[in-house]
């Protein structure tokens, strides 16, 4: 008991190291991670959609059926890739697409992120994989009017 009192004792007394190592290049790169995402999808411009996201995206959505009970959607990288294709040839009008994205936490390797467009608001988890931010989940819903 006394050794487990003085280990914590001594390790209370260490600096502890930042948990979160953001850099402005990782900010601006995250940044543009989740303007590719939301941009990519008002423009139909399937190539930017897909250098958004982690080939492995899970993409999710709990809804209300009508009889009250929920509803679980999941949706794959390539799936948004080609409904985002489906769109090109109807861009979202310039003045419905409000965007806000909000830095919840970013560490080192990961971040969270809410996005917030004139129809959308998703919580994204990002990854920097292979040097690149990639969203690799995405839980979202409607935004209420």
């Amino acid at each position: 008991m006394r050794r487990l009192t003085l280990a914590a004792a001594v390790l209370a007394l260490l600096p502890l190291a930042p948990l979160a190592a953001q850099t402005p290049e990782d900010s601006l790169a995250i940044r543009a991670t989740a303007e590719d995402y939301l941009l990519g999808w008002y423009d139909g411009d399937a190539a930017r959609m897909e250098r958004a996201l982690h080939p492995e995206l899970a993409k999710r959505q709990v809804a209300t059926m009508d009889n009250g009970r929920s509803r679980f959607s999941n949706m794959g990288a390539m799936a948004m890739v080609q409904m985002t294709r489906g769109r090109a040839g109807s861009p979202q009008p310039a003045d419905q697409r409000l965007l806000e994205i909000e830095m919840l936490d970013v560490g080192r390797t990961m971040a969270v992120v809410k996005i917030t467009s004139w129809d959308f608001i998703d919580l994204v988890s990002m990854a920097k994989s292979n040097g690149r931010w990639v969203i690799v989940n995405d839980l979202w819903d409607g935004r209420p009017r």
